[in-house]
């Protein structure tokens, strides 16, 4: 299911076929160092982390992380979506993209097309972000966007406190 689409992006929501591309995108350097860990090594761990992950949330708030693609190709970039942790009071919009990506505006885009349809389609009022204090591209982004830094929090009692930023959204935010 197609969530929005940009002049540049569509995004939608990620399925098992999305295996090889989740593989790729969670073992990247950057994705280990800004995110985490998960764990996935395989295919088949792909595939576990897709269903256990993204697709279940979908089933379970209507919402999940989705992947993000070049709409003129279809190419997977990324992913892109909104997150409920039980750790944190307010869904969390989450978003890593390939590094031959970054740097020309597709996460703040795919992220504003997410925001859009979080008020529209979920009548969210605000979503918050949660950054590691270490990754100032990120923090910046999110500050261009609008997000404002308000805490530091910890998803976990075994991990650093990480940033956690927050924007108000209405039913006409575009």
């Amino acid at each position: 299911m197609v969530v929005a689409e940009t002049e540049r992006l569509r995004v939608r929501h990620l399925s098992v076929d999305d295996a090889a591309f989740i593989l790729r995108l969670l073992n990247e350097p950057t994705f280990i160092r800004h995110i985490a860990d998960k764990g996935v090594r395989t295919l088949d761990d792909a595939r576990v982390y897709l269903r256990n992950g993204p697709i279940a949330s979908v089933a379970r708030n209507g919402f999940g992380l989705n992947r993000v693609e070049l709409k003129e190709t279809g190419q997977a970039i990324g992913m892109c979506g909104l997150i409920r942790r039980d750790a944190l009071d307010d869904v969390d919009i989450g978003y890593a993209l390939l590094p031959e990506f970054c740097g020309q505006g597709y996460a703040a885009e795919a992220a504003r097309a997410v925001l859009v349809s979080a008020a529209r389609l979920h009548g969210l009022q605000r979503v918050i972000a949660v950054v590691n204090s270490d990754n100032s591209d990120s923090s910046r982004m999110l500050e261009k966007m609008g997000f404002r830094f308000e805490k530091m929090v910890r998803l976990a009692a075994d991990e650093p406190d990480i940033r956690q930023f927050a924007i108000a959204l209405s039913p006409g935010v575009d």
